[in-house]
C-alpha cells in the first residue's frame, strides 16, 4: 500500500540515488538515467552559473605596457644613449685601424673623374691630410656601420610605450631603417655622386681648365651628398611610422601625392650639387619611387588592421616577370652586343 500510495516511487525514508561520472557503480548500472550536475544536487538550483566574461583585449594590451615614472624614463634614455655611443665608438675604432684603405675608397669617385678629365686632389694646409684621412673619414664611415645599432637603441627606448602587438615591428623597423640608410649611401657613392662629380669637373674641360681640388672641399662635398641622400632614403620608414601612429593614411598620401612630388623635387634641387636638370632628375626620381614605396607599405599596414589579405601571389608573379625580362635584356646585351659589367653606373658598358 505504501508503494502504491507513493505512486511506485522511492520510499519516504530513502534518498534518491544520484550517479556521478566518477562513481564506479555507474558502470555496473547502465540502465540508470544520466546524472544531474553537482551544482543542482548540492545547491538545489535550476541553473548553472554563467560563464565568466571574455577578457577585454584592450585591458590585456594595457597590462602588457611597461609603466615607468619620469625619472625612470630619463634613466632609460641615458642608458640607451650610452649604449649607442659605445657601439658607435667600437665602429669608429675599427674604421680608424683601416683609415688608409677607407680613404682610398672615399677618393675613388674623384680618381675615376680625374682619370677621364685630368686634374688631381691637393692639400694646401699641413693638417688637412691628417684630419681628413685619420679623423673625419673613419668618423663618417662609422656612422654608416653603426646605423643599425643606433636605430635599435632608439626603438628599444620607445618600445615600452607601445602595445605588445606593435613591439613585433622591432626587427622589420631596425632592418628597414638601417638597410635603407646604407642603400642610400651606396646609391650616392656608385651613381649620384659620380655623375655629379664628372659633370662638375667637366664644365671647364672645353676651355682647357684643369681641376685641382683641395682634399677639404672634396671631402665636404662627399659627406654632404652621402648623408643627404642616405637620410632621404628613410622616407618609406617615415611614411610607415606616420601611418602606424595614425597621423597619416594611404588615401591621404595618395590624394596629396602631387604636393609630395613637388616637395621632393625642391628637396632634390637643394641636395643636388649642380643646377642642371640631368642631375636634378637623377636625385628626384629615386626619391619619388621611395615615396610610393612608403605608401605601399602603409597600405599593407592598413590592410592588416582591417584583417584583409594582400594578393601576394599575383604580386610576386608580376615581380618575377619583370625580373625575368630584365635578366633576358642583360644576357642579350652581354652575349650579342659585347657589353660587360662594371661596378659603376650604368654597370653595363662596352669595352
Amino acid at each position: 500500500m505504501d508503494d502504491q500510495h507513493n505512486g511506485g516511487g522511492v520510499p519516504p525514508d530513502e534518498t534518491p540515488h544520484v550517479v556521478y561520472p566518477d562513481d564506479p557503480e555507474s558502470a555496473l548500472h547502465p540502465d540508470i538515467e544520466p546524472p544531474l550536475p553537482r551544482a543542482l544536487v548540492s545547491g538545489g538550483g535550476t541553473r548553472t552559473p554563467p560563464p565568466p566574461p571574455p577578457p577585454d583585449d584592450e585591458d590585456d594590451e594595457d597590462s602588457g605596457m611597461l609603466r615607468m615614472s619620469f625619472m625612470e624614463h630619463l634613466e632609460e634614455l641615458r642608458s640607451r644613449i650610452i649604449r649607442a655611443l659605445i657601439g658607435f665608438g667600437v665602429a669608429f675604432l675599427a674604421c680608424l685601424i683601416f683609415a688608409t684603405p677607407l680613404w682610398d675608397f672615399v677618393q675613388a669617385p674623384l680618381k675615376d673623374a680625374t682619370d677621364k678629365l685630368g686634374g688631381q686632389i691637393i692639400a694646401i694646409d699641413p693638417m688637412e691630410m691628417f684630419s681628413i684621412i685619420y679623423m673625419w673619414t673613419p668618423l663618417v664611415i662609422s656612422i654608416f656601420l653603426a646605423a643599425p645599432w643606433v636605430v635599435y637603441q632608439v626603438w628599444a627606448f620607445i618600445s615600452p610605450g607601445l602595445y605588445p602587438r606593435e613591439r613585433r615591428w622591432a626587427v622589420p623597423f631596425v632592418t628597414c631603417t638601417g638597410g635603407l640608410f646604407i642603400a642610400g649611401g651606396l646609391f650616392a657613392y656608385f651613381i649620384a655622386f659620380r655623375f655629379a662629380l664628372v659633370f662638375l669637373l667637366g664644365i671647364g674641360a672645353p676651355s682647357g681648365v684643369k681641376p685641382f681640388i683641395t682634399i677639404d672641399r672634396y671631402f665636404s662635398l662627399f659627406v654632404n651628398v652621402m648623408l643627404g641622400i642616405s637620410l632621404v632614403f628613410e622616407l618609406p620608414v617615415i611614411i610607415f611610422f606616420l601611418t602606424l601612429i595614425r597621423v597619416a593614411s594611404p588615401s591621404f598620401l595618395l590624394r596629396n601625392s602631387r604636393y609630395a612630388i613637388l616637395a621632393i623635387v625642391i628637396l632634390a634641387a637643394v641636395i643636388t650639387p649642380t643646377p642642371d636638370v640631368f642631375n636634378l632628375t637623377l636625385f628626384a626620381v629615386p626619391m619619388i619611387l621611395l615615396y610610393f614605396l612608403g605608401l605601399f607599405a602603409s597600405y599593407l599596414l592598413v590592410m592588416r588592421r582591417e584583417n584583409r589579405k594582400f594578393p601576394w601571389r599575383v604580386f610576386f608573379y608580376w615581380l618575377l616577370s619583370v625580373l625575368a625580362v630584365m635578366a633576358i635584356v642583360i644576357v642579350v646585351a652581354i652575349v650579342k652586343y659585347q657589353y660587360h659589367f662594371v661596378l659603376r653606373w650604368p654597370f653595363l658598358v662596352k669595352p
